[in-house]
């Protein structure tokens, strides 16, 4: 008895990408697991709702803002803000020298001034000690008198300014001041003028006498 050759078992090939048996048979598994083809793409939900939160979207567009240009202004130049304040304190120092030079110094700096001003030319002031009266006359009354001359020692004519006599006491401190105007406002050359000044009601404790140019 001869037999008959056995049918071999079908093997079932699997489905090409033009297969539409495959699409299909995908298809369905999507259908029966409960998705829906168009969420195949879509992001998970946990990173939808991560990116709807409005603090992410805030740092993402910061992050955009640093990508495109920076949001910090460039550093200054210190050698230049140094070179700038510089000049600016030159010119306040050459401003504040030319207001003294004209004006001359202001009272009430703390700072020495001179007590008296600086000589005309050509006019000699002479004022001896042994001129000089110091006493208290009888009535109680402290009297200080002084007798100089004044001499035009140049070949023009000069314009005589005014003399200022101080008194100091016993610790060289000035107590007493006044002014002298003379009597001839110009003197010719080798031309003298006489002065002859007396004041009372000084201070007691006037020892010393100075007497020299006033001071402009």
């Amino acid at each position: 008895m001869v037999e008959e050759p056995r049918p071999e078992p079908a093997v079932a090939s699997p489905a090409s990408d033009g297969d539409p048996q495959g699409d299909q048979s995908i298809a369905a598994k999507a259908e029966d697991d409960g998705l829906d083809e168009s969420d195949a793409s879509a992001p998970p939900p946990a990173f939808a709702a991560l990116r709807a939160e409005p603090e992410v979207e805030e740092f993402v567009s910061m992050l955009s803002s640093f990508e495109h240009e920076p949001p910090f202004r460039p550093r200054r130049n210190p050698a230049r803000l140094w070179t700038a304040a510089a000049a600016t304190f030159a010119l306040a120092v050459a401003a504040l020298i030319g207001a003294v030079s004209y004006f001359g110094m202001p009272d009430w700096l703390p700072v020495a001034h001179p007590t008296f001003g600086a000589a005309p030319s050509d006019l000699a002031l002479s004022f001896p000690p042994e001129r000089q009266d110091r006493r208290t006359l009888p009535n109680g009354t402290e009297y200080f008198g002084a007798s100089g001359t004044v001499t035009n020692v140049g070949k023009e004519v000069r314009t005589v300014p005014p003399i200022l006599i101080v008194l100091r006491d016993g610790k060289d401190r000035i107590v007493y001041t006044w002014n002298v105007t003379p009597p001839k406002e110009t003197l010719a050359p080798g031309e003298s003028v006489t002065i002859n000044e007396a004041v009372t009601d000084v201070p007691r404790d006037a020892k010393i006498a100075e007497i020299g140019w006033k001071p402009d």
